[in-house]
Parts: C-alpha cells; sequence; structure tokens
C-alpha cells in the first residue's frame, strides 16, 4: 500500500496574500471652497487626475506616491442688471505627495484610510468686473506649498473609489486653495496571489 501525498503546500499564515505593487488611476470630481458666504455663488467644479503606484509593506499597509492633477472652478455674482459684479476665479493645482493607507479588511471588499503630505505647486487666474465695465480687475498667482490630505474609500475587486480632502491653506490673495475630491478608478497589479 503506498500513500498519496500532496504535491502542493497550503500557504504559511505569514505569507502575504496580496501582490507587493500596484499603481492606481482614478479620476475624480473636485470641490472648490465657497468663495463668499452669499448666495451668489453660481459656479463651483472641478476635477482630478490622480496616478500612484503603491508598495504593500504588509497586506494592511501600503506606502505610495500620489502624483494628482486638479483643475478647480469657481465663481459668484451680486445685484441685478446694469449694477451687477461679478468674479470668477480658476486654478491648476498638480502635487506630489507620499502616501499612506490601512486596510480594515483583507477580504474582496477592501475599506480603507490614509492620507499623505507633499508639495502642491498652484497656478491661478482671477477677473472681477462689474456690468457697466466700470471696474475689470484680474491677476494670476503662481506658488508652491505645503499641504496635506486625509482620505478614505473603498477597494473591490480592482475598482478603487476614495474621498478626500486637501488642506492647502489661502494663496497669495487671501482665497482657501483647499478643496475636496471624490475620486473613482481602477488599479493594476497588488490583486490577490
Amino acid at each position: 500500500m503506498a500513500n498519496a501525498q500532496s504535491t502542493t503546500t497550503p500557504p504559511k499564515a505569514t505569507e502575504s496574500k496580496f501582490h507587493k505593487f500596484k499603481v492606481d488611476l482614478t479620476i475624480g470630481y473636485a470641490i472648490p471652497p465657497s468663495t463668499s458666504t452669499s448666495a451668489g455663488d453660481k459656479i463651483k467644479a472641478g476635477a482630478t487626475f490622480v496616478l500612484e503606484p503603491h508598495y504593500r509593506v504588509a497586506d494592511a499597509v501600503a506606502i505610495g506616491l500620489r502624483i494628482e492633477g486638479a483643475a478647480l472652478a469657481y465663481g459668484n455674482t451680486s445685484g441685478s442688471g446694469t449694477g451687477s459684479s461679478g468674479s470668477a476665479n480658476v486654478s491648476a493645482i498638480y502635487s506630489y505627495c507620499p502616501s499612506l493607507d490601512f486596510y480594515l479588511m483583507n477580504g474582496g471588499f477592501r475599506p480603507f484610510i490614509g492620507g499623505g503630505a507633499g508639495i502642491y505647486n498652484q497656478g491661478s487666474v482671477s477677473v472681477s468686473g462689474s456690468s457697466s465695465g466700470t471696474s475689470n480687475t484680474g491677476y494670476v498667482s503662481l506658488g508652491s506649498k505645503f499641504g496635506f490630505f486625509p482620505r478614505a474609500g473603498f477597494e473591490i475587486g480592482h475598482l478603487r473609489l476614495s474621498a478626500e480632502y486637501n488642506v492647502l491653506g489661502n494663496d497669495a490673495n487671501g482665497n482657501s486653495s483647499s478643496y475636496a475630491a471624490f475620486n473613482i478608478g481602477f488599479f493594476f497589479g497588488g490583486g490577490r496571489r
């Protein structure tokens, strides 16, 4: 009588269940801060594009480098007729931020929390004026500043959804440069072994 033996060995408890490297590719909707507390805000929209390579230190911990581009626009109007006035601001922001994500579960549905900090480069164009054309002003500001972002989200399969808030402080004109972003996309690599 011969005893049959299995040729496959079960994974050890300490072995990783996921591949070490992954790359996130996401797009999103960005919400710039309100320019005033009045009801005159008319435009408030933006978009983000993110490329973020990660390395899994452990199944529950991934370090990465978030490279993000964001375009934000907002404006407001006040008054009506010939006495009306308004302003518009368009900003382009790109950032390079080391990041850290903590995964709360190791199943098919993987919620996570995390964040990062780094350098944000911003260029802004602002224009204001009135319908009578008496006071038209505009300015362009460029600059780099340190910022950070907390975030939360989940992955399911290779789909990734996240929400984050980028904290940047004020620009040269005293307006807040911070913005919220809601991202959706996919990741390549990093799946189950």
